[in-house]
């Protein structure tokens, strides 16, 4: 390089949660990677908060189990189940993509979509299924 010619500046922005959200559109195949991930980290996260005593409560007593099985009958915590639900669903058919993805096959940019789609649709559509069995609805 020359003398005379400058080095060309790095631009830096800063990125906030529009630019995240609007400007910086990703495929839904790379939401689902991320949301794979997070739901991953959501339900590592959960264990030792909602399931270890959940379970310590269900084993310590006859009478303690259900008084448990007693409080399901609330609203807030058969959300907050279902929400754990929809995690371990979409975390578990975002799984099975990945491993079809390590296998090789899928890798093409329409299959992929195709298959990140399947995978929100089936993570749904189990999720709604436990619902409605939940919920009472049926």
């Amino acid at each position: 390089m020359s003398e005379n010619q400058k080095k060309p500046y790095r631009e830096f922005r800063n990125v906030s949660v529009r630019n995240i959200t609007v400007d910086f559109k990703q495929p839904l195949a790379a939401r689902v990677s991320i949301l794979h991930r997070v739901s991953g980290a959501f339900l590592f996260l959960a264990l030792p908060i909602v399931f270890v005593p959940l379970f310590a409560a269900s084993v310590a007593s006859p009478g303690s189990f259900a008084e448990l099985g007693s409080g399901f009958g609330g609203f807030l915590l058969k959300l907050i189940l279902l929400v754990l639900l929809w995690g371990f669903m979409h975390h578990l058919c975002a799984g099975v993509r990945f491993l079809t993805l390590d296998f090789g096959r899928g890798l093409e940019k329409a299959e992929a979509h195709k298959s990140a789609r399947l995978v929100v649709i089936v993570s749904l559509v189990l999720t709604c299924i436990f619902a409605i069995k939940m919920f009472g609805v049926l």
